[in-house]
């Protein structure tokens, strides 16, 4: 043990030795007298020490008595053995009562339910993972007879590792998706930064000003988030909300455009590909490549004719393909910002060329940053 003070550093040679409880230590082979300040964290820190001590085991507990019983004082012995004084007193007082210093074990609460009981809670949960703690309890009371709470039903599934999470939301996806799917990335996956520095990858999500209060939890175990069983497959989301457009391009991007009326073929053309895209496709030259998802005003017939007359290739995309393109991290932030507004955001609207633009004060303007 170390002691750091105004003096040099020293070592304590003995825990019963009488200098130490005088004030003095040893240092060198001489005797170096402590400041008060430096005795008394000492003193604190070996009751600390003592403290951290949960139970004595028998032979200890021997130890403890034959000192006390050749005569040494309670103190000498809480000193050398580094154990509390009110340990040794309580120990030596119930040897002089009883002749007897093995610790006796308490049986504590029983537990309410049997190891069946469990297994039993274990497979309802698994056979019905949106079943709630109060209908496994219920379920177990009707079984069985024995009733517990919530939270005994909470421990029980945990022990196993079964807990509370909510279920992704995927697509269902068929046969021709996922073979389209891995045909497109195996196509693309040997190309070379400059070929992909010249395509733009745009997309537009909705954000809804409407708290989704359809939260359901299932039990599922520590790294099967995205079995079958664990996932809801759900296409579109309801309630009101705002449209956001965004582009990004490996060095550049576009400014991110806000409407709350729903986009059509029409305005895909004159808002998006008119002030957009176009001109990206003037300054990058042939090279470059355009792509959006498979949206029904996207393929319009009338944004092909705008595509096919400003001369912009378009890159393929197969159906319901997986969003890893960098612009989701800004569909990421915005959404978290949306969700942490408190009151939420009221309808407030522009009129903007004709197009219905959200308040600069709800949807402050956000540039994408690469």
């Amino acid at each position: 043990m170390q002691i750091t003070g105004n003096h040099q550093m020293a070592r304590i040679v003995r825990h019963n030795d009488e200098s130490v409880r005088e004030g003095y230590i040893r240092n060198g082979g001489k005797e170096v007298k402590l400041f008060t300040s430096a005795f008394k964290a000492f003193q604190c820190n070996n009751r600390i020490v003592m403290a951290q001590r949960k139970h004595l085991d028998d032979f200890l507990r021997g130890k403890n008595i034959g000192r006390l019983d050749c005569g040494r004082t309670q103190l000498e012995v809480s000193e050398e053995l580094g154990i509390a004084q009110s340990v040794i007193s309580r120990l030596w007082q119930r040897f002089q009562d009883d002749g007897n210093v093995s610790r006796c074990y308490s049986t504590g609460r029983f537990r309410v339910t049997t190891p069946n009981e469990d297994r039993y809670l274990a497979v309802t949960a698994k056979r019905n993972r949106r079943s709630t703690a109060s209908d496994l309890s219920r379920q177990l009371s009707s079984a069985t007879g024995t009733a517990v709470s919530r939270q005994t039903v909470y421990r029980r599934l945990g022990h196993i590792g079964l807990y509370a999470r909510r279920p992704v939301r995927c697509f269902p996806l068929t046969a021709t998706h996922c073979r389209l799917q891995l045909a497109w990335s195996k196509e693309h996956a040997l190309w070379t930064p400059q070929q992909w520095s010249c395509g733009m990858f745009s997309d537009e999500s909705r954000f809804s000003l409407q708290s989704d209060s359809r939260r359901t939890f299932i039990w599922r175990a520590p790294g099967t988030r995205y079995r079958q069983e664990n996932t809801t497959e759900r296409h579109r989301y309801g309630g009101a909300g705002w449209l956001v457009w965004g582009g990004i391009i490996l060095g550049s991007r576009t400014d991110l455009h806000v409407q709350s009326v729903t986009i059509t073929g029409h305005i895909y053309r004159d808002v998006i590909l008119e002030q957009h895209v176009r001109l990206f496709r003037g300054a990058m030259g042939a090279e470059f490549l355009f792509m959006d998802d498979n949206a029904r005003p996207h393929r319009a017939n009338i944004v092909d004719e705008c595509l096919q007359s400003e001369d912009i290739t378009r890159m393929d995309w197969p159906a319901y393909s997986p969003d890893l393109k960098p612009i989701e991290h800004v569909w990421d932030m915005l959404g978290r910002r949306i969700a942490a507004r408190q009151p939420p955001p009221p309808p407030v609207y522009r009129n903007f060329g004709g197009h219905c633009l959200m308040s600069g004060e709800i949807f402050p303007k956000i540039r994408l940053i690469i």
